[in-house]
């Protein structure tokens, strides 16, 4: 159905408050034409996404936001389209996913020294199957009342400079989008202008990843700031990237809300244009 196209959004797969079910009836009462499921180093709400979108009119692209590493900070990849039964992505993703498991039990057991919290409360906030990861921790603290948000929580206790920060495994930013493409997807970069000099990405890395097949640049979204999206449409003029834009929606888990920035029609016909690994789902 016509309607604005969302490219970036999450479920309880990763990090969302609401199921992919769910998600989708929220697409839908938003009246999205498009909506894109990219949980965390995951594809396991694919299927249930389909069911949910069966006799609406929703047009579901299958997407996955891959975690990268470039230097200190943790760069973001959103894959479109791939095959998810490519060895390459299965293979990366499940590593992923197991180092963030074992980074969030060490976060937790940091935390414990000074706040009343378990491994099991944070289990009891994420999903089976789930990508468990530092928003999990999250609404544990809240659950404890330790904080009274996520927000509250990202700025204190779980503070990427605060003492009780680990990192965990992930490729570097040039392998993320080498792998996309092998699986026959389309490479996005997720908000690449946010806050923090540690995400700005220079000319020459932008320009490698292009030479690697990287598609285009995530502009359109709330984190971005105005110089680093003046910045960014600079790149995409020169490089010949593709421009999207998207809420990065979490549900309850962050303010964001769907289609507060979204993609031009053309630009998503590229990406389908573009991707060999599969195709969208037409509800």
């Amino acid at each position: 159905m016509p309607g604005p196209i969302d490219l970036h959004t999450h479920s309880s797969v990763s990090d969302g408050t609401e199921s992919p079910t769910e998600l989708i009836h929220a697409a839908v009462a938003a009246g999205l034409g498009t909506v894109a499921i990219t949980d965390h180093d995951s594809t396991s709400g694919w299927h249930e996404a389909f069911e949910a979108a069966a006799g609406t009119g929703l047009t579901v692209i299958p997407g996955m936001e891959l975690s990268t590493n470039y230097g200190p900070a943790s760069v973001h990849m959103l894959a479109y389209l791939f095959d998810p039964l490519d060895g390459g992505i299965i293979a990366e993703s499940a590593r992923i996913r197991d180092g963030r498991l074992h980074r969030a039990e060490r976060i937790v057991n940091n935390i414990s020294v000074d706040y009343a919290l378990t491994w099991d409360d944070v289990l009891a906030q994420s999903t089976d199957g789930g990508t468990v990861g530092r928003p999990h921790i999250a609404d544990a603290l809240i659950a404890r009342g330790h904080v009274a948000s996520r927000e509250e929580a990202f700025g204190s206790i779980l503070n990427w400079l605060g003492p009780y920060y680990e990192k965990y495994y992930a490729p570097s930013t040039l392998e993320g989008v080498e792998t996309v493409v092998r699986a026959g997807g389309v490479a996005v970069l997720a908000h690449p202008a946010t806050h923090g000099r540690y995400r700005v990405l220079d000319e020459r890395t932008v320009s490698n990843l292009v030479d690697a097949g990287l598609s285009g640049l995530e502009i359109g979204h709330r984190d971005n700031t105005p110089d680093g999206k003046e910045r960014l449409y600079e790149l995409a003029r020169k490089y010949d990237l593709l421009v999207t834009g998207s809420s990065d929606y979490h549900g309850l888990g962050k303010p964001n809300r769907l289609a507060e920035n979204t993609t031009e029609p053309a630009v998503l016909e590229q990406i389908i244009a573009r991707a060999t690994g599969t195709t969208p789902y037409y509800g």
